[in-house]
């Protein structure tokens, strides 16, 4: 820092990151409530005003200072400049927060240093991660009675683990649980996991999910609450998307079609396993939140922005035993590569890289329709949703029973699966000439099952209910 700088400095005045003193009284709550922060820098020999007083910059104080620095737990880091008798301290935000000195622990609040309260300790050490949520036992549960056996079973044929010993003793390896006076304590990863009904001891981990009419998410089709245990959760919600998610066809010549659908599914698992995954347990009133708009796709995380977290980067695990059992049975990864397979699979399925956005509270990834899908429904390939679509051919074909030949029920079933399809595209997905198409087209419209609506450019193909 040169006396130009500085002097811009002393007009500007106190700030979030700027701290004048005249001496070094109380030194260590300003460098604690810095090293709490972002840093900053607190310039010695200053009046508030931001008058220069001056300070003589000694060996004797540079290593008092040092001292008061060294003596504050942890460490805190720092460096010293001296311009034109002010000495200036640069604090470096702290990698090990919270930090406190002697009288407690600070924070920075604009231009001023303030104490913490009991609460606000409690809340800065588990959002640093030094109190995890799924580390923490929960007394009320009580095994084997709240214990999901069957599931607990299911998650050991996933993460192809043979049976050895005992379950308690598979559960403690794991670490969900620990023994205690020969009482087995299940801490809040294990009931989510394994508990017959996570939702008794943590009713705030059901997942949302909504289906809008409208763009601006206000007109809602269909929703609900996801209850269960965290894998339960997971694919509870991938059925919900699956359900809803349109269709298009593209035909490669072969007998059986191709079915692109309108999103990613591999990817939106993978960020819904992110979503549970990294959750802020600790906060009750914020549900996740899976919202299904026409034309995208957005998952609404409460998670309570930690400071060191970089968007792509793999720096951050919330939720440590949870990721572990995510990874055991293959559902995400340990090391935080989440945002690169998603990136992967979008590229592979020719969709667009989700949106993605957060502020202190709330994560967000949006997820746009592929642009694979797009192409094809604008060509008139698109169709209806499969779970829909399999009981639309049910009831046509029991409705058909033994009148039609098998030809004539393909013809049908692709019929409704899309309207609009054209002859060609029938014989290409029937396997059948053109001409053989044409002629059991004009067998089923003699059986009165099939009808033309519109003309052949434009119009679209109607199975009729007698």
């Amino acid at each position: 820092m040169d006396k130009k700088e500085l002097n811009i400095i002393l007009k500007e005045g106190e700030g979030y990151k700027i701290e004048f003193k005249e001496g070094i009284s109380g030194l260590e709550k300003e460098l604690v409530a810095f090293a709490n922060a972002s840093g900053g820098k607190i310039f010695l020999g200053v009046a508030d005003d931001g008058r220069i007083k001056g300070i003589r910059a000694t060996h004797e104080l540079k290593s008092q200072i040092q001292d008061i620095a060294n003596n504050c737990k942890p460490r805190i880091k720092i460096t010293i400049e001296d311009i034109d008798n002010v000495l200036i301290i640069n604090v470096r935000e702290g990698e090990d927060k919270p930090y406190e000195c002697s009288s407690g622990f600070y924070k920075r609040i604009g231009p001023n240093s303030q104490k913490m309260t009991r609460n606000e300790i409690l809340d800065f050490f588990k959002s640093e991660g030094k109190i995890r949520f799924d580390e923490l036992t929960e007394p009320k549960f009580s095994y084997p009675r709240d214990f999901d056996k069957n599931g607990f079973k299911r998650f050991l044929q996933l993460a192809e683990i043979s049976k050895i010993g005992d379950i308690e003793r598979l559960l403690i390896g794991l670490g969900v649980a620990e023994k205690q006076e020969g009482r087995l304590y299940f801490n809040n990863a294990g009931i989510l996991f394994f508990g017959k009904n996570p939702q008794r001891f943590i009713p705030w981990s059901v997942f949302t999910v909504a289906l809008f009419k409208d763009d601006a998410g206000v007109d809602i089709i269909d929703r609900k609450e996801i209850e269960g245990s965290l894998f339960d959760i997971v694919e509870e919600v991938m059925k919900f998307v699956r359900l809803y998610s349109k269709v298009a066809y593209h035909f490669t010549g072969k007998p059986r079609r191709e079915n692109v659908y309108e999103y990613p599914f591999d990817a939106i698992r993978e960020a819904m396993i992110n979503s549970v995954m990294h959750k802020y347990y600790f906060e009750h009133g914020h549900n996740n939140i899976l919202r299904f708009l026409p034309d995208r796709i957005r998952i609404e995380n409460y998670w309570q922005k930690p400071a060191h977290f970089v968007v792509g980067k793999t720096v951050f695990r919330r939720n440590h035993i949870i990721a572990d059992l995510f990874a055991k049975i293959h559902f995400g990864e340990k090391m935080g590569t989440g945002f690169e397979r998603i990136r992967e699979i979008c590229k592979k399925e020719n969709a667009p890289f989700p949106k993605i956005e957060f502020n202190e509270n709330y994560f967000y990834v949006t997820f746009k329709q592929s642009n694979e899908y797009l192409k094809l429904a604008a060509e008139g390939r698109e169709g209806v949703t499969e779970k829909v679509e399999e009981k639309a051919i049910e009831k046509v074909i029991e409705k058909v029973g033994e009148r039609v030949t098998e030809n004539q029920k393909r013809i049908l079933e692709e019929i409704t699966r899309n309207k609009y399809t054209a002859i060609k595209r029938l014989s290409e997905s029937i396997g059948i000439s053109e001409r053989k198409t044409q002629e059991n087209i004009k067998k089923l419209k003699d059986k009165g099952l099939l009808k033309r609506v519109g003309p052949d450019k434009g119009g679209y193909w109607e199975v009729l209910s007698e």
